[in-house]
């Protein structure tokens, strides 16, 4: 670097020959290879990841820059698992600001279930996308660990949960199909009949997770409810009840078939419903 000498107060010119390699441009991951067939088609991949009105410079940030990593996976496949996990930041703010409370995300998203702020469907998702932060925290995962168009799923559920969020509470209090005693009630009634249509998963007999077995813990959910409708619950049903919604908390997020998860994480649903009455209100 030699600095002038003309008096200019300039930053010192660089006399150095310019190097003889002509800058490089990014080349497509030959891992994306069977996902798009150009760059252009990437635009369209994550069209519909539209940014919520309402949300704060940081929240805007953190999921526009997680779509833009999904878009930028076409050379880089790595960046597809990246954005999920940035979206997360997205999604704690929201969550804690909503619920007034600092606590860890798992904890944060049971709460906006149970509050009805967001399905128990898009609750499973975000829990696995919570679940693959943690797993590359510990270093079981890598940050290959998503196709980017799995990715992007899990990112729409980060963008809906966002949305949801938002919305002020007396239109989120409107539209939630279970406040009150006589709407509890009927609420339970559809879930009941819902769930005697559903088929129980295929494949999935004799199957447990972490302990739990997942027939039996399906027949005793059926039966508490059955019950609840029927006069209610005893002392001892709704301790049983309780304890089957917690093994549900435990083992929906474990599941990877999505059939299957959407199963278990209604029948979470019906037992909460159930459970609802039971709860003490505040003082």
């Amino acid at each position: 670097m030699a600095p002038t000498t003309s008096g200019d107060k300039t930053a010192p010119v660089n006399t150095l020959p310019p190097s003889p390699d002509p800058l490089l441009l990014p080349v497509r991951d030959p891992r994306a290879r069977d996902l798009v067939l150009d760059y252009a088609e990437m635009h369209a991949l994550v069209a519909d990841l539209v940014l919520p009105g309402g949300a704060s410079m940081y929240v805007m940030s953190a999921l526009e820059t997680s779509r833009e990593l999904i878009r930028h996976s076409y050379y880089r496949y790595e960046f597809a698992t990246v954005a999920v996990t940035h979206s997360l930041f997205a999604l704690e703010h929201v969550l804690a600001e909503r619920l007034a409370t600092n606590e860890s995300l798992h904890v944060l998203i049971e709460r906006a279930t149970d509050a009805g702020l967001i399905t128990a469907e898009l609750a499973v998702e975000l829990d696995r996308s919570r679940l693959l932060r943690d797993r590359l925290t510990q270093g079981a995962a890598s940050s290959a660990a998503l196709r980017p168009i799995r990715a992007v799923a899990m990112l729409r559920a980060v963008f809906d949960a966002v949305s949801l969020l938002l919305r002020p509470p007396s239109e989120a209090e409107a539209t939630d199909p279970d406040v009150g005693g006589a709407q509890l009630e009927g609420g339970l009634a559809r879930l009941w009949e819902d769930h005697l249509r559903a088929l129980f998963p295929d494949g999935f007999r004799g199957v447990d997770f972490d302990g739990v077995d997942l027939v039996l813990l399906d027949a005793d959910v059926a039966g508490l409810v059955q019950r609840e409708l029927k006069g209610g619950l005893d002392g001892s049903g709704i301790t049983y009840l309780w304890g089957c919604i917690a093994d549900l908390d435990k083992i929906v997020p474990l599941i990877n078939e999505e059939y299957c998860a959407s199963y278990f994480a209604k029948l979470r649903t019906m037992a909460q419903v159930a459970a609802a009455p039971y709860v003490p209100t505040a003082t």
